[in-house]
């Protein structure tokens, strides 16, 4: 699972085994060690919410998808959910949850879990 925050938004995107974990378990999470402190983030499914929701409590990031969402994403076309948070401020807090595609260009990073990049023209890697 990949995190991307900038400013007030938060984008997680996770690859076909990562997805397919999710749904069957209700749960994934990744961490960061720092030496004496350890960052985490991770997904959960809630019942009772209508959109994706999030926390930050003891150095995790947690993004909430709604239980029923979560039971057929990873069968479905669908490639991800959004939302967004009001803060106190006045500000929102933006919310992206997808599945990885590959990437189009030459990248050394390792995409074989990865979803077939649609605008690639073949369902290969």
């Amino acid at each position: 699972m990949k995190i991307r925050i900038k400013g007030n938004s938060i984008r997680y995107r996770l690859t076909k085994t990562e997805v397919e974990t999710f749904c069957e378990t209700g749960l994934y999470k990744e961490t960061t060690h720092f030496g004496n402190s350890v960052f985490a983030y991770a997904l959960k499914a809630k019942k009772g919410i209508d959109t994706l929701e999030a926390s930050f409590e003891e150095n995790t990031i947690t993004l909430y998808l709604t239980d029923e969402e979560r039971s057929g994403w990873a069968t479905s076309n669908r490639v991800g959910f959004s939302g967004t948070i009001d803060l106190p401020n006045g500000e929102q807090l933006s919310l992206l949850l997808e599945k990885d595609f590959a990437c189009l260009d030459n990248t050394t990073e390792d995409q074989s879990d990865n979803y077939p990049n649609p605008k690639s023209g073949t369902n290969a890697c």
